[in-house]
């Protein structure tokens, strides 16, 4: 009998971040412009210490 094929989708549960990006939202979380978890909500950041750090 044939075995069903696995699914090759992995879940990630970290994401890479160009360096072009990560200095786009600091720059917009100091100048004021949008709060950590403002930022998070508006560029699916998934975790609070990604943009703290």
């Amino acid at each position: 009998m044939e075995e069903k094929s696995k699914s090759l989708y992995i879940k990630r549960t970290q994401r890479d971040y160009p360096m072009s990006f990560k200095l786009a939202v600091v720059r917009e979380v100091e100048s004021g412009a949008i709060t950590n978890n403002g930022a998070m909500r508006k560029y699916g950041i998934q975790g609070h210490g990604t943009i703290v750090e």
